[in-house]
């Protein structure tokens, strides 16, 4: 499912037009990327956490150069679904589409 999907989903079961739906979406990813910015988590209730995850500095390798370099510690966005969220995926999902 693109956004554009997702959009016109929401937008069907709920009546509300999709350029609102748009701009809501829109606004929650933005201010979800801000949060995560600013080092601040977002935690959903029954969905899940948005978090940060600290990645340890390591040696990595050039691989045209064939050298070490040096990867600095930094910081990447990280999702955990919650308990509910994975108990529900569980039950309904049997198979992915792609797999026969």
């Amino acid at each position: 499912m693109r956004k554009a999907d997702l959009v016109a989903t929401i937008s069907e079961k709920t009546g509300v037009p999709k350029v609102d739906v748009l701009v809501s979406l829109e606004m929650f990813f933005s201010e979800v990327k801000n949060s995560l910015s600013s080092g601040e988590n977002v935690y959903v209730r029954g969905f899940g956490s948005f978090v940060i995850k600290k990645r340890a500095k390591k040696i990595g390798r050039h691989i045209k150069k064939n050298e070490a370099i040096e990867i600095p510690e930094h910081y990447i966005p990280s999702f955990k679904p919650a308990k509910i969220f994975v108990d529900q995926v569980k039950e309904n999902v049997t198979s992915l589409p792609d797999e026969k």
